[in-house]
């Protein structure tokens, strides 16, 4: 894919200065931990979007899209909002670094990508650090990584409208091949664990579900949690989140809670500690282990916090079946998208086959199988 965005750079503009791989993000555990301030386990992947820039001296900022087959030019004197919504993914970076008191020059950029459209692997952040970090890099200005997180997480905020967390541009920049990066979404910390997938596979399955429910019932959780939180605050002042929480405490007060309010909560509760005993398990190479938890966050997403939806649970029911499926968890928001699966890849094929011969996407389609491995983050690249 680079080679074929750097063909098509010098066709349009000449010879590009620097080539960038950013990849597209997958989370293993830990769903609606983010927003909570607790634990989440995402790592980098193999697929991601591919950039070739140069600065030229046009005063303009000239980008096409090889995906789309579409371009797009504005001055850097009068950038603004465009009608073309993939530009302002673009022009959103731009505008953060013009914020902090830095100068753009005119650029030329050809960008595409190999991550499938709508699949929950985050291709608007891989969009914004891909390109945030080649402006760092021609402009010669050195921002560290969480700087060039934050400035990608403000471009989706402020130009493509999306509130999202930090969690997948941070994952995009940070991440490391064989491993998945343990983020602490209160202090931003992180640890490196050991993910050697010699004998297993990580496979998404696309149910073709949209997630039409997502953003409506995304709020309405979020202010579920907050109302366990004030309850909780009642019986310890400390708590400021669900992060705070014991599960002894939270069952201690089991009584006090309306019975939906007390399911959420206690959801996310379990699901910190899952994360950490996902790391623990990684630990020592217990895949078995770590893919139990897989399937007891799909279990707690489905019947305590309630955003998972039929066509996700057929899909983990279907990997269950097959022997050599460790693990199997709907991830993302909800209510569609995509699970992912811990598969031995001795049952590659099996579980191919069973997917196939007993699930359709809504439309009456094969499902989309996506196999990944875990990969280095945003970072040049040579060809």
């Amino acid at each position: 894919m680079i080679e074929k965005i750097n063909q098509v750079f010098e066709e349009k503009f000449g010879d590009a200065t620097l080539l960038v791989k950013s990849p597209g993000r997958v989370n293993l555990i830990g769903e609606h931990t983010d927003y909570n301030d607790g634990f989440v386990l995402p790592a980098a992947v193999d697929l991601g979007s591919y950039f070739a820039v140069a600065l030229n001296n046009e005063n303009k900022f000239r980008f096409y899209s090889y995906n789309l087959e579409d371009y797009y030019e504005t001055s850097v004197n009068a950038y603004e909002k465009s009608e073309k919504r993939w530009a302002n993914y673009l022009l959103g970076v731009i505008a953060q670094f013009f914020k902090a008191g830095k100068t753009v020059h005119g650029f030329d950029c050809v960008f595409g990508g190999d991550l499938p459209m709508g699949a929950g692997m985050s291709s608007s952040a891989s969009l914004e650090t891909g390109l945030a970090f080649a402006i760092d890099q021609m402009e010669g200005y050195n921002y560290s990584t969480y700087d060039l997180v934050k400035l990608s997480q403000k471009a989706e905020h402020e130009y493509a409208g999306v509130q999202c967390g930090i969690m997948d541009q941070f994952a995009v920049m940070h991440g490391k091949a064989n491993h998945v990066i343990k983020l602490d979404c209160r202090s931003l910390d992180y640890e490196l664990f050991p993910f050697e997938m010699e004998d297993q596979i990580l496979i998404l399955v696309n149910t073709g579900v949209k997630h039409s429910l997502a953003a409506s019932e995304y709020n309405k959780r979020r202010q579920e949690c907050e109302a366990g939180v004030s309850l909780l605050q009642k019986f310890d002042r400390e708590i400021n989140s669900l992060r705070d929480v014991s599960s002894d405490l939270i069952r201690a007060h089991k009584d006090e809670f309306e019975p939906v309010i007390y399911r959420r909560c206690a959801y996310v509760v379990e699901e910190n500690l899952r994360v950490e005993r996902s790391c623990k398990a990684l630990e020592q190479g217990n895949f078995e282990e770590f893919g139990r938890f897989m399937y007891a966050s799909h279990d707690g997403l489905k019947n305590d916090y309630e955003v998972s939806c039929p066509e996700l649970d057929q899909l983990v029911d279907l990997a269950k079946r097959v022997d050599g499926v460790l693990g199997a968890r709907m991830m993302g928001g909800g209510f569609g998208g995509c699970t992912i699966n811990l598969v031995k890849k001795s049952a590659v094929a099996q579980f191919e086959k069973t997917i196939r011969e007993n699930y359709k996407t809504p439309e009456g389609d094969s499902p989309e199988i996506i196999k990944v491995t875990i990969d280095d983050g945003t970072r040049p690249v040579l060809i």
